[in-house]
């Protein structure tokens, strides 16, 4: 792959992550856990205003794509090499968001929506920097209109790398078949992620109609093992199981799919032509880490900028 302005693009549900260091009572007036992903209720909304007006507050440009795009931005180096598309509103978070993509060198072609929020997602570190509690109000992000999509037609066509994330199948379908089948006629790559296990169990028919175009699939083991339980694979081996979706029907003149499985820290699997091959993870020492929050994501955006 040759590395110019565009050649990766990312879809997704963009979210202005707000990230602080919280203490255990405002987890506990949040009902919240210390490791946990949820969507905002009612009873969250008023959490996000709380944690801008703490001292310690950070603003990323975030959703699991987005950070995914973000680092094979920064990996690529060239500025603009990867673009991404997704919702916002027209609102202060939406321009804060914007801009942390632009400073990060991603060139963003959202939809700003008229009537809806920018998406946001409250990042709650507690316990000395090792635990992140997610609470993810999707807000504009979740009326993306493949209108967009085909107005911007043009960035898709310059891109050769398509990555989008399972959790935009909840929002614009439609968007994804538009890009998958483009991918497969003109021979580009086109990366997806199966992103958590309700998507497997609850979307199933939207990934499965896009996953013939895949040519390269990343989850994690929970993932991975609910997707076996929902296609009737019969095994809870993570490495049959991984073969088995690198099996699974391709469109037309596609040769061979890889599948990444993340299994915390024990050996990532890669299965490639048939062969499954065990990465070792570097242990990092606790008193290093300073925030595992997208630690995944910015696995995805190494593997796509490479």
């Amino acid at each position: 792959m040759s590395i110019k302005e565009g050649v990766l693009l990312g879809m997704g549900n963009p979210l202005l992550d707000i990230s602080a260091v919280v203490e255990s009572d405002f987890l506990a007036k949040y009902g919240l856990k210390a490791n946990d992903a949820i969507l905002a209720t009612d009873q969250h909304k008023p959490m996000y205003q709380e944690m801008v007006e703490l001292k310690n507050v950070d603003y990323m440009a975030g959703g699991a794509t987005q950070n995914t795009i973000r680092v094979a931005q920064w990996l690529m180096q060239l500025p603009k090499a990867a673009s991404y598309i997704g919702c916002v509103g027209k609102d202060d978070f939406g321009k804060i968001l914007q801009q942390k993509a632009e400073e990060a060198g991603v060139c963003v072609q959202y939809l700003h929506s008229d009537d809806q929020d920018t998406g946001t997602c409250a990042v709650c570190i507690s316990n000395n920097n090792t635990a992140r509690s997610l609470v993810a109000n999707l807000a504009a992000a979740n009326h993306y209109k493949k209108e967009h999509l085909l107005e911007n037609w043009k960035t898709v066509e310059n891109a050769e790398i398509f990555y989008i994330s399972g959790f935009f199948l909840t929002v614009s379908p439609e968007s994804i078949m538009l890009v998958a089948t483009h991918a497969t006629e003109n021979k580009k790559v086109f990366t997806m992620n199966l992103s958590a296990p309700f998507i497997a169990q609850f979307f199933k028919g939207p990934l499965m109609n896009a996953m013939p175009h895949v040519d390269v699939l990343f989850g994690n083991e929970s993932e991975a093992l609910i997707f076996s339980k929902e296609q009737g694979f019969e095994t809870e081996d993570i490495k049959e199981i991984a073969i088995k979706i690198a099996n699974l029907p391709q469109a037309k003149d596609k040769k061979s799919r890889t599948v990444v499985i993340t299994q915390g820290n024990e050996p990532t699997l890669v299965v490639q032509d048939g062969k499954v091959t065990e990465y070792p993870v570097s242990l990092i020492k606790q008193e290093s880490i300073v925030d595992t929050n997208g630690a995944g994501d910015a696995f995805v955006g190494g593997e796509n900028a490479a």
